[in-house]
């Protein structure tokens, strides 16, 4: 199954930022919180495949189109 990507540039550059941070925190400043390293990972999965499921019911893409 193939999604079409919905998210932008800047927003997979933040997300990957956040991601790292919330996993780096999780892992190791608070002794391996889960929920903290799962968000992290989350955050990091949609900015690696450009696609964000919670965007698709809401009709929201920060992805620009190339025309």
């Amino acid at each position: 199954m193939r999604f079409k990507k919905n998210v932008g540039r800047l927003d997979r550059t933040l997300r990957l930022i956040v991601g790292l941070a919330l996993f780096g925190t999780g892992l190791f400043l608070w002794k391996g919180n889960a929920l903290i390293m799962v968000i992290g990972l989350a955050m990091l999965g949609v900015s690696l495949i450009g696609f964000c499921p919670v965007y698709v019911p809401f009709g929201i893409s920060t992805r620009k189109d190339k025309s």
